[in-house]
């Protein structure tokens, strides 16, 4: 199975846009799975033109629960939580914050009284489509977290895992933005990282930030300047060619790609002809060629 992600550190860059037409694009040579990451605020099906999502498998992250009768109230469970999700009160069995546990299993495997039950709630859910078009098909698997619930990571993991499973040829992965742990368990054993950037200083800030994450991991990395042509780039490309970036890649600023997300159709499908389609092609036959399959 290959692995590509599309990030890009800051919000905004146009990291959905890159992907949902690279899934359409490669979907032509691949088995497809598109893997929208970004739990907290997933759009891939509205790019996609989706009306909605339907009913969704969820997301199960362990809880603990006390048992009155083997609790000694010892304190153990508390002190080995590093998130603050169980409280000790005066002359009562410890508390569990449902919304501050981590589900790591920490408190599970230190009581030493076996007090601690197996239990779980509702993180989010995992949301499967098919999506299909003239000469092009694939699956796109969505996660979304649960209004409210802070730890995103445990569930851009099973979502990651969820999608690994169907088996497809090509894991095309959409990350969210940022640099934390759900950023870069979602880019694990990536073969490509396509980084997506705007020629702005905070663009460039936050491309050194995720480029910092990817030199780290040990992984491949290219760039896409996004919305190119409505500030400087000198500095995108001196850092590009700084942290050995292998290919960069201009979209320029266009009213197609409005038209295009108002519409609710990847640019490739809507306006195959326009300059950013020619582009996007021009990746997509990178991404084939890199891993062995190329002509689009």
């Amino acid at each position: 199975m290959w692995r590509v992600s599309v990030t890009g550190g800051k919000g905004g860059t146009g990291k959905s846009f890159i992907a949902v037409n690279l899934a359409v694009l490669l979907s032509k040579r691949f088995k497809l799975v598109l893997a929208d990451l970004d739990l907290e605020g997933p759009n891939d099906h509205v790019l996609l033109g989706l009306s909605g999502l339907g009913e969704g498998v969820p997301i199960k992250l362990f809880l603990p629960f006390i048992n009155p009768a083997n609790c000694t109230r010892c304190g153990v469970c508390v002190k080995v939580c590093d998130t603050g999700a169980l409280l000790m009160p005066p002359k009562s069995l410890p508390i569990v914050f449902p919304r501050l546990c981590s589900g790591c299993k920490a408190c599970y495997y230190a009581c030493p009284y076996n007090a601690i039950r197996e239990g779980y709630h509702v993180l989010g859910y995992i949301h499967v489509n098919n999506v299909k078009g003239e000469g092009y098909g694939f699956t796109l698997v969505t996660g979304v977290l649960r209004e409210g619930e802070e730890h995103t990571p445990p569930g851009v993991y099973r979502v990651k895992k969820y999608a690994e499973e169907l088996g497809p040829e090509l894991l095309l992965i959409d990350t969210s933005a940022g640099t934390g742990n759900h950023v870069s368990i979602a880019l694990e054993r990536s073969d490509l990282v396509i980084v997506v950037t705007e020629p702005t200083p905070l663009g460039l800030h936050d491309m050194v930030s995720i480029l910092e994450v990817v030199k780290g991991m040990g992984l491949k990395s290219w760039i896409v300047i996004n919305k190119a042509g409505i500030g400087r780039e000198e500095e995108h490309l001196e850092k590009a060619r700084e942290y050995g970036v292998e290919r960069v890649f201009r979209i320029p600023y266009s009213t197609d790609v409005v038209e295009s997300y108002v519409s609710g159709t990847p640019i490739v499908v809507l306006k195959p002809g326009s300059t950013a389609s020619r582009v996007l092609y021009e990746i997509g036959e990178g991404v084939a060629g890199l891993l062995g399959r190329g002509g689009l």
